[in-house]
């Protein structure tokens, strides 16, 4: 079974062409678990209107999210919330295989069939993808941008190393693995990359397999890191002792 988990707030403009991209991927038994943030648009309108028993709306309230103190610019505040929403999700998710997704980009016909082969094991599943524009007009690849790095070390040294979290999929025991999400980790994509280079495997997809959006909207698009040289090495020191305990008290 095959759980498709996005985040969505306010998606109205994107989510229908995104969903129409995944459903024909999924079988009958399949399920694409949104978790929606408290959108006031018409995302969630458009989600049912598609009227498939395979589309699960889950509601993740971010009014009662407290955010830390230490967040200091709404883009971290964005990161933060995203990834609570995504916990949400992931949380709901009961299939075997995890894949997760942004509520504006567009995955390639052939996504799911390109990744499943690689989950021979319990495995991190990474493929590149497109940056299109807001029109899916293609820019680059995202592999210019996000080099994939294999090894724990090397992930948590270079920010940039982990892994997008829409071009991911991974198996349900690196899923439990990873749950709960510590209340002080900024982002789930770099979370569940860690994880997973340190516990378990992880293997690189070279070829595109999503249209990655990038506008101005989008909550990921930032490239430059909004705290300072002290806070990032503090982080990541904190991310270290993190990823260590829950190696130990899950082993």
């Amino acid at each position: 079974m095959i759980s498709v988990c996005m985040a969505t707030y306010n998606g109205e403009k994107y989510i229908e062409e995104q969903v129409r991209s995944i459903l024909p991927q999924l079988a009958e038994n399949d399920e694409l678990i949104v978790s929606d943030d408290g959108s006031t648009d018409k995302t969630l309108e458009i989600l049912r209107s598609f009227n498939d028993k395979r589309i699960k709306i889950f509601h993740h309230d971010k009014n009662k999210v407290k955010i830390p103190f230490y967040l200091s610019s709404k883009a971290a505040d964005n990161f933060y919330l995203t990834a609570r929403n995504f916990e949400n999700a992931l949380t709901k998710a009961q299939g075997d295989y995890i894949f997760l997704s942004d509520q504006d980009d567009v995955w390639l016909p052939d996504k799911i069939k390109k990744t499943i082969p690689y989950f021979n094991k319990d495995m991190l599943v990474i493929s590149d993808a497109w940056i299109v524009d807001s029109a899916l007009e293609k820019i680059d690849k995202l592999s210019k941008y996000r080099v994939y790095k294999k090894g724990f070390f090397k992930n948590i040294y270079v920010r940039g190393g982990a892994p997008q979290g829409c071009v991911c999929a991974f198996t349900k025991n690196i899923k439990n693995f990873i749950l709960p999400i510590p209340k002080k980790v900024l982002t789930h994509d770099f979370w569940i990359g860690l994880l997973a280079e340190l516990k378990f495997k992880s293997v690189y997809i070279s070829e595109p397999l999503i249209l990655y959006r990038r506008h101005y909207s989008t909550v990921s698009s930032a490239e430059k890191s909004y705290h300072s040289f002290f806070y990032i090495l503090r982080y990541r020191a904190f991310m270290f002792y993190e990823c260590l305990k829950r190696f130990y008290s899950k082993k």
